[in-house]
């Protein structure tokens, strides 16, 4: 292999957080190769294994004068321009923000007025490199490439088994989650942050978006919500159960008692006045009028069927007032 005059690498995708050159097997280089470091990056240079030093921004002109290390394990016979083989570890030094933390299951929180409630919660957190040596010894090892989403993946096991311990320390029941949005944050900076610094991390911010919990919860504090602004729950009923009682003249048909029971609503209570206030119509109506006495024999009959088709008498009426109709002729 050509020993190598030139070593660089720019990040085209914005992700990559170290990258190895070459990205397999050892690289040969000849003392006397240009090294170029870019801005918010460092490159470590490593043989068998081993970090021998770290550039930092520039171009570097590889002598065993700058790697002082190298002298002890290279032959210079040739004017100081001998090839060697080593691998050189550049390093994204800049911030990366935006990087995304969730929980993949729900997090059981035991809650002082809901008891046992499951919560997801998800956020963002922006950090970087601070020890570049100490990243690419600890994470990166013999990988080639290693980017945000790898990050990403591997800190959001850290990051939920701290969110379990830290939210139930600091609250006690998720009716007070919004006044604790930002203690949250806090404490979990606080908490993670030494996380990240064990392994050459720096975290500058950490932020939650989002403690949700269950649909079924949520519907049980808009209940309870619902509750809190009625305020004297006998006097609302109370109030229900004349509004319905009131629209009921107005009713016509069938739609009618449909109408009351759609105002009326859910309840015993309410199902209740609601059938009282239709028993009181109900005896409000006239009762049946008598067949007319002057009337004749068919005509009175005919009046008595159409009392009885429309409901006004039943059939034991309708058979006795037949009886006294047919023992006038």
């Amino acid at each position: 292999m050509a020993a190598i005059d030139v070593i660089e690498w720019r990040d085209v995708t914005g992700n990559e957080i170290v990258h190895r050159w070459p990205e397999y097997g050892p690289g040969t280089i000849k003392l006397g190769a240009q090294l170029t470091v870019r801005e918010s990056q460092e490159a470590i240079f490593f043989r068998d294994g081993k970090a021998l030093d770290v550039f930092h921004v520039g171009r570097h002109t590889l002598t065993t004068a700058n790697i002082p290390l190298l002298q002890a394990i290279i032959n210079i016979p040739f004017g100081g321009e001998t090839p060697f083989q080593a691998e050189v570890y550049f390093v994204n030094m800049r911030t990366f923000t935006d990087l995304k933390w969730g929980t993949a299951s729900p997090v059981i929180f035991r809650d002082s007025e809901l008891d046992m409630v499951r919560l997801r919660a998800f956020g963002a957190y922006t950090c970087r490199v601070a020890d570049s040596q100490l990243f690419v010894n600890e994470v990166v090892g013999t990988q080639h490439m290693y980017d945000t989403d790898l990050v990403a993946s591997w800190l959001r096991d850290f990051i939920v088994a701290r969110f379990n311990d830290v939210l139930g320390e600091v609250m006690d029941t998720v009716l007070d989650l919004p006044k604790h949005y930002d203690e949250l944050g806090e404490v979990m900076r606080a908490r993670v942050g030494q996380d990240f610094n064990n392994y050459g991390l720096e975290l500058i911010d950490f932020l939650i978006e989002a403690i949700a919990p269950p649909e079924a919860v949520l519907e049980m504090i808009d209940a309870r919500s619902g509750m809190g602004a009625v305020g004297d729950m006998q006097r609302f009923m109370q109030f229900r159960t004349a509004q319905a009682i009131g629209d009921i003249p107005s009713a016509e048909g069938g739609g009618g008692a449909a109408g009351v029971g759609m105002g009326l609503g859910a309840g015993a209570g309410m199902g209740a006045a609601m059938m009282g206030a239709m028993q009181q119509a109900m005896q409000q109506q006239p009762p049946a009028p008598p067949a007319g006495a002057g009337a004749s024999v068919e005509e009175r009959l005919e009046k008595l069927a159409d009392l009885k088709e429309k409901g006004l008498i039943t059939d034991e009426e309708l058979a006795a007032r037949k009886a006294e109709i047919l023992k006038e002729i």
